[in-house]
């Protein structure tokens, strides 16, 4: 059986996969997670809960959000976001219907522990794009500078279109559709797990590509609050074990993101499956360039070397072991940076320019 992670969100058992909720609320650091708590395998979705003072250790506590209402009574709770207003957090999810139809549902805490949801749910109950509401998912909320709030939500038509939603609300609770905010036929059938946030002085958004190999993509431009204009389009993290990476801001104002590490190999007597990535700081460097690194809490748990990766006088190469993940020419790498954990492995290359995070058989 695999050791467990000492310094990554992890369950005791079951299944985990993507990020959900993940604020810094009453004191502490708050990381929600897609569950299975049955068995190491995907099946109907809680929302799993881990609680942290360090972004480094984890306390994993009781099951935030079960599947007890009918509009969850397909598939359960996907994933969504959390917002805090007036000293309530308030959390936006999917739901899943015996019908398979996705809508979009609000619960809220006062405590951080227990959890109440919306007797108005679902807050969405249609896809604009697709009557059938098959891919209409994973809403992340913001508020607005004018004191009002955006929603982005991932939503696709089967071989026809796949975009970023946007919505705006005056109170959380009542929601208007704006329209597409980013629309494409090239990146598979849903933009999964949106997310869009300010750094500096552009904007940044977030989706999950569902073609294969899954990836994140990354698109800076510039909000107005009701468009977006893509300028650059960047992947700074390769995986291949990094997917539907959601970002918060914290109470020091750093815009930090997590990624589930997708793609875990598991053995007959493993008791648990999938893991979180260790908190990252995404800035832009002095290129101007999207970089992901370590948040400073986790820093002491760098080193420069490690046997999966090889800096050799023309190439460094990162392998998990079985087969070379990422290569580059050795003079376009100034700096190597490894978090290794029990059997995971980030590596950080030129300050976080270029993130590889994957699994290793210990």
């Amino acid at each position: 059986m695999l050791p467990k992670l000492q310094y990554h969100v992890e369950p005791e058992k079951g299944w985990l996969n993507d990020p959900n909720g993940l604020c810094y609320f009453q004191g502490r650091y708050h990381a929600f997670f897609q569950h299975n708590p049955h068995a190491p395998v995907w099946d109907t979705m809680h929302w799993g809960h881990a609680v942290s003072d360090d972004l480094v250790h984890w306390e994993e506590l009781p099951i935030a959000l079960f599947p007890d209402q009918p509009y969850e009574a397909g598939q359960g709770c996907f994933s969504g976001s959390a917002v805090e207003k007036d000293g309530r957090l308030y959390f936006f999810y999917t739901a899943v219907d015996k019908n398979l139809a996705q809508t979009q549902c609000l619960a809220w805490t006062d405590d951080g522990v227990h959890f109440t949801k919306y007797e108005g749910n679902p807050i969405l109950p249609q896809c604009p794009l697709d009557p059938t509401n098959w891919a209409f998912r994973d809403p992340k909320v913001f508020p607005w500078k004018d004191g009002t709030y955006r929603m982005v939500l991932g939503a696709g038509v089967e071989n026809v279109t796949t975009a970023v939603l946007l919505y705006s609300s005056p109170d959380l609770l009542h929601w208007d559709y704006v329209g597409p905010l980013f629309e494409t036929t090239e990146m598979g059938p849903t933009l999964e797990c949106p997310d869009l946030f300010p750094l500096e002085d552009k904007w940044v958004l977030c989706f999950s590509r569902m073609d294969l190999p899954l990836k994140v993509q990354y698109v800076i431009g510039d909000f107005d609050g009701e468009r977006f204009t893509p300028e650059e389009f960047v992947r700074p993290a390769h995986g291949p074990n990094f997917y539907a990476a959601q970002s918060f801001a914290d109470h020091k104002g750093r815009r930090l993101v997590m990624a589930w590490m997708a793609g875990q190999q598991i053995g007959p007597d493993d008791v648990r499956c999938g893991c979180l990535t260790v908190p990252m700081e995404v800035t832009f460097n002095d290129a101007g360039s999207l970089c992901f690194f370590p948040v400073e809490e986790a820093r002491h748990l760098l080193t420069g070397e490690d046997s999966h990766v090889h800096q050799g006088p023309l190439l460094v190469k990162v392998s998990d072991g079985e087969k070379v993940l990422l290569e580059l020419p050795a003079q376009d790498v100034w700096d190597v940076q490894i978090l290794r954990d029990t059997h995971t492995c980030e590596v950080f290359l030129n300050g976080g320019e270029q993130v590889c995070s994957f699994y290793f058989q210990p």
